[in-house]
């Protein structure tokens, strides 16, 4: 663990997740068609992220001073679930977010821990199809669900 860096981006991502509430508030609280209006994602989005960094702080100063080994980092890793993000973002409107989100968990899944491809493939797509559920079903939300080509 990197103390100074952890603890100084704990404080940065609090400003960041105060900024996104703050802001949020200034978004209209509902949108035409739908109950779940465009400032509920960033404002829960900046709670989120407030409150794992306040985590974090906390786990920085309740650690163990660090040893003196030198951390190895995975780019290969971080390059493989960095390219798969920046592909499903550009994607989503052609593929739908079922089937987007299915494949994006199951490659990140298969990068952390690989192996086991039926169960991450199943944990993926049950993860997308209750996300999907709760959000356009149950709060009248929009996300695009199947891609055209498929109806």
């Amino acid at each position: 663990m990197n103390k100074p860096f952890d603890r100084y981006a704990s404080m940065a991502f609090f400003l960041i997740g105060a900024v996104f509430v703050w802001e949020s508030r200034k978004i209209s609280a509902t949108s035409y068609g739908s109950s779940v209006g465009p400032d509920i994602f960033p404002m829960g989005l900046g709670i989120l992220m407030m409150l794992l960094s306040v985590r974090l702080f906390y786990e920085v100063f309740r650690s163990k001073a660090a040893s003196g080994e030198k951390q190895i980092y995975d780019y290969k890793r971080f390059g493989i679930i960095l390219a798969a993000a920046v592909l499903y973002a550009f994607f989503l409107e052609e593929i739908g977010y079922l089937i987007g989100t299915t494949l994006f968990l199951f490659i990140g899944f298969q990068v952390i821990e690989p192996g086991k491809r039926l169960r991450s493939l199943a944990i993926s797509a049950a993860f997308s199809v209750v996300v999907y559920y709760v959000f356009v079903v149950l709060l009248e939300g929009s996300l695009p669900g199947w891609p055209v080509w498929f109806s």
